[in-house]
């Protein structure tokens, strides 16, 4: 069973900076994509950053790239989303999610098969 769980959510000045961490357990994920999503309140699920586990190789949506960083611990088996020039427009719920083909777009929510409960993170200005 494939559990993903977030951490590292929380309360941060405009201009700060976080590290989410997404602990994976229940399959070897080597083949998976591995996404951030997140969703503000009114607000449809919108892709934030993905990366595929076997190659490294990142995606990110235009309103975050060169302020956030997808990584993964093999070892941890653990994928991390580094924030940094945060927004208040950065403000949501981020989600961590996990699919099973590797191929094709990955910024679509719908084509994920797993999902962590959330974490919040709240950007004050």
């Amino acid at each position: 069973q494939v559990q993903l769980v977030e951490s590292g959510g929380g309360l941060v000045q405009a201009g700060g900076s976080l590290r989410l961490s997404c602990a994976a357990s229940g399959r070897t994920f080597s083949g998976y994509v591995m996404g951030w999503f997140r969703q503000a309140p009114g607000k449809e699920r919108e892709f934030v950053a993905s990366i595929i586990w076997s190659s490294g190789r990142t995606y990110y949506a235009d309103s975050v790239k060169g302020r956030f960083t997808i990584s993964r611990d093999n070892a941890k088996n653990t994928v991390y989303l580094q924030m940094n020039s945060l927004k208040p427009e950065d403000t949501a719920v981020y989600y961590c999610a996990a699919r099973v083909d590797s191929t094709g777009w990955v910024t679509y929510v719908q084509t994920y098969d797993y999902w962590g409960q959330g974490t919040q993170v709240t950007v004050s200005s």
